[in-house]
């Protein structure tokens, strides 16, 4: 059984959801990076979603593309980010691992050279925020090939098609996005039609839903799991932490820490 399989069974046992951290791979640098990741981990979460440094990142919002432009600055590379990728993954052999990206950055590796990579390293699934349904096959050939999870996001305007074949296409997860624009904890009204998508994907048979997008606090992560869905991504809440303490290494990791319990205490 895959990881975010295995992971999601085991949740389900305890009655319980997911909670599941974002941040930006080598932010602030390759070393605090990790460290920060341990700090997740130790702390509470239950799988990670990863992105790597890109200069012009589509669904970014202020926070995110900060932590971006620090990664950039600390001169990460692509081949850093999967060497981190690595060093994480020994560390922790059963944590299910996604990565979050553009489509570009798969592009500049060559499509399956990329998935490659991704399965070397021992990554369990890859969301491309940019990538169209329409236009999903040439990627979703190679993340086979290579056993890697192809995940996409259902939009909360998305029809009835939209829904049912992103019900059938994803894997691993559903990421279901909580309203439109860019990520942001500012932005946190959830679309009205929440529950109803909820209820569609899984009339589809959906993989287990994780929402993203503005969610920041702990009676969020409460809120959206009485609706149906399985687990909470947050991003900008966890990146504005490193964003506020990155020049203080040790206060960073205590207040990710306090943030990350808090976060998963509210999954139980």
């Amino acid at each position: 059984m895959r990881r975010f399989d295995t992971l999601f069974s085991q949740l389900q046992q305890k009655q319980q959801g997911a909670f599941v951290p974002f941040v930006t791979l080598c932010d602030p640098n390759l070393a605090q990076s990790f460290e920060i990741i341990q700090t997740l981990v130790e702390n509470g979460a239950d799988a990670l979603e990863l992105g790597f440094p890109f200069s012009d990142p589509m669904l970014d919002g202020p926070v995110i593309q900060a932590a971006n432009q620090r990664a950039l600055v600390a001169g990460c590379s692509t081949d850093a980010s999967f060497q981190l990728l690595t060093q994480v993954r020994s560390t922790y052999p059963t944590l299910p691992i996604s990565l979050l990206l553009c489509a570009n950055l798969v592009y500049a590796q060559g499509i399956e050279r990329f998935y490659q990579r991704c399965a070397e390293v021992g990554v369990d699934a890859v969301l491309i925020a940019d990538l169209p349904l329409f236009a999903h096959r040439e990627f979703t050939v190679m993340a086979e090939k290579y056993s890697i999870q192809q995940v996409f996001i259902c939009p909360p305007n998305a029809c009835e098609d939209t829904i049912k074949r992103v019900a059938q296409q994803t894997q691993g997860y559903t990421y279901l996005v909580s309203r439109s624009g860019v990520t942001g904890v500012e932005n946190q009204q959830s679309a009205d039609n929440l529950k109803t998508l909820v209820e569609r994907l899984k009339a589809y048979q959906a993989p287990p839903i994780l929402q993203g997008f503005g969610i920041s606090q702990p009676q969020q992560v409460s809120d959206v799991l009485k609706i149906g869905v399985n687990g909470a991504i947050s991003g900008s809440a966890t990146v504005q932490i490193i964003e506020k303490y990155h020049h203080d290494p040790q206060a960073c990791l205590a207040e990710l820490a306090q943030f990350t319990q808090k976060m998963k205490q509210a999954t139980t």
